[in-house]
């Protein structure tokens, strides 16, 4: 049986003559659509071999599966897709979005030239980092700042330019590893730093740093725990205490800050979230915070802090390798710009999605049910609780709604697939076998594209 099935399987030639696929030519090159074909062909071949099918599919299905394959090898690798996972920063889909006015931003230089490195008052060179400096020091009271493309590599280059051939004490508490496989250890021992842990993993105390410098210590080191918390017997001491400590031993203290936030999280029932103004006003010498996460900019790694050890950083080698784009200082220059403007919380997604209120969510939730419900879909609103993501605010779980999606035919994993697999892919979560979208993270212009496409999955 399975060698007259596989006698029946069209040639490649045969196929590309068929209306559907001599259509799609039109479309695209012939090379993806034929690389299609093969691939549609080969996918049969499989299917009948492991007896998956009893009879060929008809032709017009075929082409449409090969159509489907092709559309897919034309599209895009990185493309946009629909969140309705409910988490805000969410690292494998690009953690923070980016304002209209940042998106506009970074889109007007790409096309064109600009005064990335041109100075339109003197007619001469100018600096990249002028654009978002003073914006930086403005916002959060630092003497100086700096741009590079990821809080790492602020990490990085902080130690490298400040702290080589020195040792660096840091907490035990505080030794994290981020995403990618990023050790402080690893990172001290490549910046040529030598790492002197103090305390114990739940507890040290100001005693402890003051116990470890010694006349190779050339920093004390505070690491936000922002992807972790260690809670029940804990201890640990207060940062002007720190900063206290160290300028009376002669030390540079430096902090790692990681999810950077300008604002104050505690209205939104955040409560352990420190802000960079907070590290600066109590003396911290160095911050070096993330762009895209709690900021809600693009990817970038700012450093803040006294304009010495900022100028030296500016100098270092090192940053030249690291530096940001002109794509990335313009989107995060107007995301910086609306929280001057005072406007975060309108313009800002990260923020708008972190302040939104309950209400607005269950309305959001049952207007999108309302339209899957009357395009024929099996649907209800839950309430459900989400998270902010991206290694920042782990212990804080948001209460939002969701709607929640039973199929009419076959399993919830096929359906699953079947979103995940569109145009665009919408990403949403199992859970006791119901597809969930939580509207915390999805815009009211993608419910549209949502309804037909969960329509056509057989919700």
């Amino acid at each position: 049986m399975n060698q007259q099935l596989l006698r029946q399987i069209p040639k490649v030639d045969e196929l590309l003559k068929e209306p559907k696929l001599e259509a799609l030519l039109a479309e695209m090159s012939e090379k993806i659509v034929t690389r299609a074909v093969r691939q549609g062909l080969e996918e049969l071949r499989r299917n009948v071999l492991e007896g998956k099918i009893e009879q060929l599919p008809v032709r017009e299905a075929i082409c449409s599966r090969i159509a489907a394959i092709a559309y897919r090898e034309a599209s895009p690798s990185l493309q946009r897709v629909i969140n309705g996972t409910g988490i805000i920063l969410h690292t494998n889909l690009g953690r923070a979005c980016l304002s209209d006015k940042a998106a506009k931003a970074a889109a007007s230089v790409a096309g064109s030239y600009s005064t990335l490195e041109y100075n339109l008052a003197t007619g001469g060179r100018g600096l990249r980092y002028t654009h978002v400096e003073d914006l930086l020091c403005r916002l959060t009271g630092a003497e100086s700042a700096l741009v590079v493309n990821n809080n790492a590599a602020a990490v990085l280059l902080t130690l490298s330019a400040l702290t080589a051939g020195g040792q660096v004490v840091v907490s035990r508490g505080e030794l994290v590893e981020i995403g990618g496989s990023f050790r402080v250890p690893d990172i001290m021992e490549a910046c040529g730093a030598v790492l002197k842990e103090v305390g114990t993993t739940n507890k040290t105390h100001l005693r402890d740093y003051d116990r470890a410098i010694c006349a190779e210590t050339k920093a004390l080191m505070k690491v936000h725990t922002s992807n972790y918390r260690i809670v029940g017997f804990t201890e640990t001491p207060a940062l002007a205490d720190m900063v206290e400590l160290g300028h009376s031993r002669g030390m540079l203290v430096i902090e790692d800050l990681g999810s950077g936030c300008l604002i104050d999280l505690n209205q939104f029932g955040i409560h352990d979230e420190p802000t960079v103004q907070d590290s600066l006003r109590a003396g911290v010498d160095v911050v070096s915070i993330s762009g895209d996460k709690l900021l809600g900019g693009p990817q970038a790694g700012i450093i803040l802090g006294k304009k010495k050890y900022i100028d030296v950083l500016k100098k270092h080698p090192l940053t030249r390798a690291m530096r940001v784009d002109k794509m990335t200082l313009a989107a995060l220059e107007a995301t910086l710009r609306s929280y001057e403007a005072e406007k975060a919380f309108e313009e800002i997604p990260t923020i708008a999605m972190l302040a939104v209120s309950q209400e607005r969510l269950q309305a959001k939730a049952e207007a999108l049910c309302a339209g899957l419900v009357s395009a024929g879909c099996n649907a209800q609103v839950v309430a459900t609780e989400g998270q902010v993501g991206g290694g920042s605010v782990p212990t804080k779980m948001l209460k939002s709604f969701a709607v929640a999606l039973e199929p009419k035919t076959g399993s919830v994993d096929e359906m699953e697939e079947k979103l995940r697999l569109g145009m665009p892919p919408i990403i949403g979560r199992i859970n006791h076998d119901r597809y969930l979208l939580d509207v915390r993270t999805l815009k009211e212009t993608d419910f549209e594209e949502i309804i037909a496409a969960a329509a056509e999955a057989g919700a």
